[in-house]
């Protein structure tokens, strides 16, 4: 068969009989002949594929194709919905036609039914538990929002104003010091900073260095040892004191009353009543030296002491026992707990351990004290002991009225259980104990606290 590009013309029909020669060649036309019947047009059709669709038949024959993407067919099904939480559902299995197959959106939802109708079941069954949890975690006793104070230095001066008010948290074991601007303050002997030493009466600048650094070990030894603070006897603080010191210290150990009260000398709480959460006393002050006329030395100590304890066993018995009207300031308003949110601060588990969201408290105990070290050329005294030439000490929060050598803190757990009787309620002025730009004002009367 010619193509279009054959330079000689199509033959025409003329050589053969019936045919015709239009070109006047002589040749023949070979479609002259040709009917294009019905039967002629069913066997024409095309039977042979392109190359494209062989070349690619033979391609997906081994590897099939993938949907790339971002193309959806009428066949795809509605797109599905985003989620909010949960995990990202898997892809499922297309169908023969290589389409995805619509997922069922609601197969998570049976298992969360489930356990939230498990939960309020629960939650009916102990609703006095669910009352207690929320009150902790949202109410006065929430410690969960807790924001720490900034760190505050040792002081080098008197100060002028009270410490700012801190923001009111209920103190717990595991943030003994919410809601105080205690916190910020040095932990224990880091707050002990001695002054620069120089000669001063009889004495030179290293024995003046010994003396401020004696005073130190006493103050360490008498309000920060875990032993002598948890209740056991002060040894190390009697050890570094005279002897008519020493022996005056130990007889009110032994005989302990108002008038010769432990307290005095020693921080201690009884550990049926109250226990340290910890070992860390949190401290504020400073101290200062000169010459007493008589060629010695006073050393001069100004320092507020803050425990964090917790309830001992007797806690709760002790709190339902009358206070006499006179003593040591006591907390003002006590936050009582509300519809049972208290926790069970008093009951120890097995282990001796409390949890950590068990309800603490802080007794604040001032110490104003000055020691005295004589010229051992005109008296008789050993120059590696203290004398004291002095002693005021104010507690905040401690029960008034009991002189058996410990502070007696009160806990907020225990306040609905405090006596009505006359005379256990606080008559005195209400002070602030963190307020140490003031002196220390002695009193007879059971005072009142503002902040613990």
């Amino acid at each position: 068969m010619p193509i279009a590009e054959d330079p000689e013309p199509r033959p025409s029909g003329g050589d053969e009989p019936g045919g015709s020669d239009p070109s006047g060649t002589g040749k023949k036309d070979p479609f002259a002949d040709l009917v294009l019947d019905e039967e002629f047009i069913r066997g024409a059709a095309v039977q042979e594929q392109s190359g494209r669709t062989r070349m690619l038949s033979a391609r997906w024959k081994h590897t099939p194709p993938v949907d790339p993407g971002g193309r959806r067919s009428v066949n795809d099904g509605p797109r599905a919905s985003k989620r909010r939480f949960g995990r990202k559902p898997k892809s499922a299995a297309p169908d023969p036609w290589g389409n995805p197959r619509p997922r069922r959106r609601l197969e998570w939802r049976a298992p969360l039914f489930v356990a939230l109708a498990v939960a309020v079941v629960l939650a009916a069954l102990n609703v006095d538990a669910l009352r207690d949890w929320y009150s902790f975690r949202w109410g006065a006793g929430a410690s969960a929002p807790h924001s720490p104070v900034p760190t505050v230095a040792p002081e080098t001066a008197k100060p002028t104003t009270a410490p700012p008010k801190a923001p009111e948290e209920q103190p717990t074991v595991d943030h003994p010091w919410a809601g105080s601007p205690a916190e910020g303050w040095p932990n224990g002997a880091e707050a002990f900073v001695l002054p620069e030493a120089k000669a001063t009466g009889v004495f030179s600048a290293d024995q003046v260095a010994a003396q401020l650094q004696l005073v130190k070990d006493y103050l360490t030894a008498a309000d920060l040892d875990p032993k002598t603070v948890g209740g056991g006897r002060p040894d190390a603080a009697l050890a570094l004191l005279l002897r008519e010191e020493r022996d005056g210290a130990v007889a009110a150990l032994d005989n302990p009353s108002e008038k010769n009260d432990p307290t005095s000398w020693f921080s201690r709480f009884d550990p049926r009543d109250a226990i340290p959460v910890g070992d860390v006393v949190k401290v504020q002050g400073r101290m200062t030296y000169e010459g007493d006329g008589d060629k010695g030395v006073l050393v001069h100590t100004d320092f507020s002491f803050v425990y964090a304890l917790r309830p001992g066993p007797d806690a709760a018995k002790r709190a339902m026992s009358p206070k006499p009207p006179t003593g040591a300031p006591q907390p003002t308003k006590p936050a009582a707990p509300q519809d049972g949110a208290a926790k069970p601060a008093g009951l120890l588990t097995p282990s001796g351990d409390v949890s950590g969201d068990t309800w603490t408290t802080r007794t604040i105990v001032r110490r104003v004290e000055t020691f005295r070290f004589y010229d051992p050329g005109r008296y008789p005294v050993d120059p590696r002991k203290i004398a004291f030439g002095g002693s005021q000490t104010d507690p905040a929060n401690s029960a008034c009225g009991v002189y058996d050598g410990y502070f007696h803190p009160q806990f907020d757990q225990f306040a609905e259980l405090q006596s009505d009787a006359p005379g256990s309620r606080p008559t005195g002025p209400e002070i602030d104990p963190y307020d140490r730009s003031k002196d220390i004002q002695p009193t007879d009367e059971c005072g009142s606290v503002s902040r613990t």
